[in-house]
């Protein structure tokens, strides 16, 4: 990590993430394979509902707990 403060992964959002939205793709990745997006409070869901109805969504788990299992 950097010492920038990351910031949600919406379309034009720019206010400091909360959240970790780990997904994969299964038709690109291997199943061990994790690719993230960042949540504020007010997109999670948002975000969460887009990967989601895609069979993308593996986990969602605060910033500040988030421990990355796969190679950097």
């Amino acid at each position: 990590m950097t010492d920038e403060t990351p910031i949600c992964s919406a379309k034009g959002c720019r206010v400091d993430a909360v959240w970790v939205l780990a997904w994969n793709n299964p038709k690109l990745h291997t199943p061990d394979r994790r690719k993230t997006w960042l949540a504020c409070e007010e997109h999670r869901e948002h975000l969460s509902q887009f990967l989601g109805v895609r069979g993308f969504l593996k986990d969602v788990v605060l910033l500040t707990e988030w421990q990355n299992p796969g190679p950097s």
